[in-house]
């Protein structure tokens, strides 16, 4: 067996086993919310049970989930595309591993006029069913007899006045028994959907890109003739409100009209000048009465260049529910079963062993090389330096997935690497590596800057050495995640404290095993030069990786804190550098130079210190338009796959090294980008240098807590996570399954 086939089938393997831990997940959040305006409720349809294993595939359509809103009097939320105004309702859900979502299946919304706007959206009560996709890969535990799902949804409800809201919500779907009760509100809200139709459809830009000509053929007889209602998906491409006016008036910049030619109904509509987006493809609904079709719309024409991006909505003050009983934070978690836990232990080994193949820890790594032959003929200190490196690694990957742990528990979203998204972190890294260059490069000797008791420490102390490089290597290697990591991490956020705790010192272990045999087999004693000269020019070689590391975070500190924060770093560190030269110096000359420095250092760090730490204001999704690589989100998301287009999101980040590398060898490469093409692949990228909970949730949703994560997925199928060592041969053929 090929390694890559046996990399593949451990992670299949590792995913089945996680969904053994789902259904022991607890949660005391209710299934219904209450306020004012509204009563949401969550509620399941499953006439058949929840298909379980191999029969899950043909039958994941027949479970729905979805959330009930009953509005009061005068009350309304809105549609997919609001209209000229408000919010679409939003969904995010937590559902045990090797179970998925679709898409809201959107019923037949209605026209909400409000002053001189246009809204789209519901009032009374509506259902916004959503199918529950039940992969082979879902496993419930023996004496699972339910599958528990939780959702955090979020609405803006409106009268006159807007008021924004969340809920969190929970049920317990039978696995075993048939799940009917609200047959009759599932049934009604599917019968509401838009039927598609097929047939040659039209969307012309005219008069200079300021009104569409819309043609759509292929609708039922028994509708010709009739005045049709139009609802585009696509948010800000049309003036909602320009409907208001009779169909039939005169044209004017702001009305619309329409017409039937034979079997074929046509419109006139005036496009927004508010308009963000330019799709290639309209998605349209008409209706009429409670019927409603929908068509896609391909569009022909140049789009006008003067788009501008809509002034925000007024903030009002959100109103977040708290449920009767909300579930906590830290929500008890259950214990794996030993099977799962070894398998997960596993992987996380495997990976901590190939961590040490990741770019971002060979600068570390190879300062070893200077300790090994150090020691060439003293076996028991090589033992001891093996022991004490690996104790350094162990620790260190404890302490940082406990603190990880510890804050996902006290509500944070984060994931591995977390430490990486403070520009104060980056910036402390930049300054640890430069002073560890530095020194290497013999720019000064630790003994003039240390009091004389420390100054012999790593002579006197070799086991506080080689631990404190342990720590050093994992400081390196944490924005670093290598194949069979990702999964191990993943299934370590779902476990008991213990449990979880096991799986970090699991990849410290593996990270310091090749260090730790090979300090103990003598023969590679005996295969290392004996110590000399060639040690201080090595020494001082190894100061340019170093160097090389500390560029990478000024790059990266840039993504975070932009040009200026970057620029005030690599002034700083060039005080730095003065001042440590200035401390080597002898005699009175180091006292008369260093105090300069020093006040010069101090006043760059009052006026730029400032500068490195204050990131950049976040860019929103919808600020960053065209481009091969779309910014991603996860409404931009679902509204591809409701167009019938495959996705391909790339999770990545500036402090990830092999995100970096694959970016640069595989995802940039014109035969990848031509098979996409081919496919018609819509590509998003997730960027996950800066704290973002989206993404973060999204990565929990797919099983895993860092990046680099790969995600390809077409319409109405599962999603399909690739390997974190990204080949191009991995995404043909990836492709080749759509």
């Amino acid at each position: 067996m090929t390694a890559r086939r046996f990399f593949r089938s451990f992670v299949t393997v590792l995913t089945l086993a996680a969904g053994a831990l789902s259904a022991h997940a607890q949660t005391d959040a209710p299934a219904e919310v209450r306020t004012g305006q509204v009563r949401a409720t969550l509620i399941a349809h499953a006439a058949d049970g929840v298909p379980v294993g191999p029969q899950a595939s043909g039958q994941a359509s027949q479970v729905w989930v979805g959330l009930q809103i009953e509005h009061a009097p005068h009350w309304h939320t809105y549609w997919k595309n609001p209209g000229d105004s408000g919010l679409p309702t939003e969904m995010h859900w937590t559902l045990p591993p090797g179970v998925m979502t679709g898409d809201i299946a959107w019923p037949l919304p209605k026209k909400i006029p409000i002053g001189p706007l246009l809204n789209y959206g519901y009032d009374g009560t509506v259902l916004l069913p959503v199918p529950l996709i039940v992969t082979p890969q879902y496993r419930p535990g023996p004496l699972d007899d339910a599958l528990p799902i939780e959702l955090k949804a979020t609405w803006l409800v409106c009268r006159q006045e807007c008021v924004p809201q969340q809920g969190e919500f929970s049920l317990k779907l039978p696995l075993r028994s048939s799940t009917g009760l609200h047959a009759a509100a599932f049934n009604a809200a599917l019968k509401a959907q838009p039927a598609q139709v097929q047939g040659d459809h039209q969307a012309q830009i005219e008069n200079g890109g300021q009104r569409l000509s819309v043609r759509v053929a292929g609708l039922p007889a028994g509708v010709r003739g009739q005045t049709l209602e139009l609802f585009p998906e696509t948010p800000g491409i049309i003036r909602a409100a320009a409907s208001l006016a009779a169909p039939d008036q005169p044209v004017s910049p702001k009305s619309w009209s329409q017409r039937w030619d034979g079997a074929v109904w046509t419109a006139d509509l005036p496009l927004s000048p508010d308009r963000t987006e330019s799709p290639p493809t309209l998605p349209l609904v008409l209706a009429a009465g409670d019927q409603g079709w929908r068509v896609q719309a391909p569009v022909s024409g140049a789009w006008p260049t003067n788009a501008s991006t809509p002034a925000p909505l007024t903030a009002v003050p959100t109103l977040t529910l708290t449920p009767q009983a909300p579930a906590t934070a830290a929500t008890a978690a259950a214990a794996a079963p030993a099977g799962v836990l070894a398998l997960a232990l596993l992987g996380a080994l495997v990976g901590g062993l190939i961590l040490n193949l990741m770019p971002c820890v060979f600068p570390v790594l190879a300062i070893k090389i200077i300790g090994f032959a150090r020691h060439s003929g003293d076996h028991r200190a090589h033992r001891v330096s093996g022991l004490a490196y690996s104790a350094g690694v162990v620790l260190s990957f404890l302490a940082l997935g406990g603190l990880m742990l510890a804050l996902r528990a006290g509500g944070h979203a984060i994931g591995w690497g977390f430490q990486l998204q403070s520009p104060a972190v980056v910036a402390a890294l930049a300054v640890l590596f430069t002073v560890i260059g530095l020194n290497l490069a013999s720019v000064f000797q630790f003994r003039f800057l240390l009091l004389s008791r420390l100054a012999t420490l790593q002579a006197r102390h070799p086991v506080i050495d080689a631990g404190l490089s342990g720590v050093l290597a994992v400081a390196v290697a944490s924005p670093c995640t290598a194949p069979f990591m990702g999964a191990s991490l993943g299934l370590a956020i779902s476990l008991p404290t213990l449990q979880a705790l096991g799986i970090f010192a699991a990849i410290g272990l593996g990270m310091a095993l090749p260090y730790l045999a090979a300090s103990w087999w003598p023969a590679l004693a005996r295969l290392l030069p004996k110590p000399g000269a060639w040690m201080e020019v090595l020494r001082r070689l190894l100061a340019f990786p170093m160097f090389g590391t500390v560029a990478w975070l000024l790059w990266v500190l840039g993504q975070q804190s932009g040009i200026d924060g970057a620029a005030a770093l690599l002034a700083l560190l060039v005080a730095l550098a003065l001042l440590l030269w200035t401390l080597s110096l002898p005699g009175r000359l180091r006292l008369s130079l260093s105090l300069p420095a020093l006040a010069l250092g101090a006043a760059l760090l009052a006026w730029l210190g400032p500068s490195v730490i204050r990131p950049l204001p976040a860019v929103t999704p919808g600020e960053v338009t065209g481009g091969r690589w779309q910014p991603w989100s996860a409404s931009r998301v679902q509204a591809a796959l409701a167009g019938g287009q495959p996705v391909f999101v790339d999770f990545t980040a500036a402090w990830c090294v092999t995100c970096q590398i694959n970016e640069k060898t595989t995802l940039s490469r014109a035969e990848v980008l031509a098979a996409l093409d081919a496919a018609q692949v819509q590509t998003f990228r997730a960027d996950w240098t800066r704290r973002d909970d989206a993404i973060t949730a999204e990565l929990r949703r797919l099983g895993r807590s860092g990046v680099p994560v790969y995600l390809l997925q077409a319409p109405g199928k599962p999603p399909l996570v690739l390997s974190e060592i990204l080949s191009v041969g991995d995404i043909k053929q990836a492709l080749e399954r759509l």
